[in-house]
């Protein structure tokens, strides 16, 4: 049975179900490298500030140092019979170096300990999660350059609507993964604040040097109050809050990758690896990727749910509530790391289908506003206008035809302000290069998008 670090004031015996419920180490063992870090850096401080000698502060980083070294290398497993990762390692330190062991945790506590080994751990999944969704965007645009003048119907209430390129609507989600990557930058600016040398919530009599660990941990500064660094867990709210804007994101894109796979659209293919079959149905090609990233959003959402649950009613300062952070938020890292990491491929090779795409757009009348246009350019107005394209589509739609296949003479029964300029005014390719402004569709403005993204990304 693991040595209680903290038998004194108990005899430290509990009884083996509370030391099931109690423990942590589970899942905190995964911050095993922050945290000795995070050690070899208070060791650091407490011999540049005389308060163990430089002998004993060099004995601890070397003994911490061979303790990291022996647990990547497999020598040393981690004991899940400790209470959490912070013990086993003061454990195995003290086995292995004696009384110079037990004096790595001279003013700290657990607390501060685990609120810079969750920062540090967080800081680190953070810019794993950037450099993903860089690359999924990346992968994205190499689908956008090969479909810049790709016409496809755009939507509105999930109806035709006008027509734009595929190019334009995927550079929408990159406009979106974009923002994404800024909330990350931006959210990991306040977590990036040192708690250690807070102790348990009051701070400590020894004369410490706070900043001094917090350089040498990389962090931009200190949490200036003792009670809100060991109790505060908004970094973890905001991250899963990032996580959460992200996730929804993806969702939406893997919700119009389903539609767009679906026989009903024929839009796309999706590769033979990331999609599935079924066990009766030889015919299906299932888009289960995509699915899945759809449903592991709400779970995303349930882990931002649920801390928020349990820190709103939690008195200052620290309290054991407190140790429900983590599954949530290493819930939260895993899924959305794993839903990039599918994303990207999937997006990189799946097959494009252009011409169900413009097919799709002829037949939906979307160039209706665009002949609407066209005769308040001759002077009509817009309203009068409106009505006559209106009338001109309810006549297409009963004759089961589209606006090209109407004649001139057609036209000019409904009104004589229609010349032969009809025909390329309302064509596909002009409605799409008439859009010529800032973020619209037309191929100088996916070129400017394209440019605005690269530069971003770089």
């Amino acid at each position: 049975m693991a040595v209680k670090m903290w038998a004194g004031r108990t005899a430290g015996a509990t009884d083996k179900l509370a030391d099931d419920f109690n423990s942590s180490i589970s899942f905190d063992s995964r911050m095993y490298r922050q945290d000795i870090k995070g050690s070899m850096a208070h060791a650091a401080m407490l011999g540049a500030k005389g308060i163990i000698s430089q002998d004993e502060a060099d004995t601890l980083i070397s003994g911490l140092d061979t303790i990291l070294n022996d647990i990547e290398s497999g020598e040393l497993p981690i004991n899940m019979e400790c209470e959490d990762i912070h013990m086993f390692v003061e454990q195995v330190l003290t086995e292995r170096l004696g009384d110079v062991g037990k004096k790595l945790h001279t003013a700290r506590s657990r607390n501060d300990q685990v609120a810079l080994d969750l920062r540090m751990n967080l800081r680190e999944e953070t810019e794993t999660i950037i450099d993903l969704i860089r690359q999924l965007v990346s992968s994205m645009l190499l689908q956008i350059k090969a479909n810049k003048t790709t016409i496809m119907p755009g939507y509105t209430h999930l109806q035709r609507a006008q027509p734009i390129t595929f190019a334009q609507h995927l550079l929408a989600y990159c406009m979106m993964l974009l923002r994404d990557i800024d909330r990350f930058k931006d959210m990991s600016k306040r977590m990036n604040m040192s708690p250690i040398g807070c102790c348990a919530l009051a701070g400590t009599t020894y004369d410490t040097d706070r900043y001094f660990e917090a350089k040498q941990l990389g962090f931009d500064g200190i949490c200036m109050n003792s009670l809100d660094g060991v109790s505060d867990r908004d970094f973890c709210v905001e991250f899963m809050g990032c996580c959460s804007i992200l996730m929804m994101h993806l969702s939406r894109l893997s919700e119009e990758i389903i539609l767009w796979s679906s026989w009903e659209f024929k839009f796309i293919e999706l590769s033979d690896a990331y999609t599935t079959g079924s066990s009766i149905m030889p015919q299906k090609k299932n888009p289960d990727m995509a699915e899945l990233i759809r449903g592991k959003t709400g779970r995303v959402y349930g882990d931002l749910v649920g801390l928020l649950t349990v820190l709103k009613g939690l008195p200052l300062a620290y309290n054991k509530d407190m140790q429900e952070d983590k599954e949530g938020v290493f819930d939260a890292v895993d899924t959305v790391k794993m839903c990039l990491g599918i994303a990207i491929p999937m997006i990189e090779t799946m097959r494009v289908l252009p011409d169900n795409m413009k097919r799709a757009a002829q037949e939906g009348f979307i160039n209706a506003t665009d002949l609407a246009d066209y005769l308040v350019k001759k002077g009509l107005p817009f309203r009068s206008a409106y009505k006559i394209s209106g009338t001109i589509v309810a006549e297409c739609i009963k004759r089961r035809c589209v606006l090209e296949n109407l004649t001139l003479d057609e036209y000019k029964s409904y009104s004589e302000l229609f010349d032969s300029d009809i025909f390329e005014e309302i064509s596909l390719e002009t409605c799409v290069a008439k859009r010529i402004s800032v973020g619209g569709t037309s191929l100088s403005s996916i070129e400017q998008q394209i440019t605005f993204v690269e530069t971003e990304l770089k």
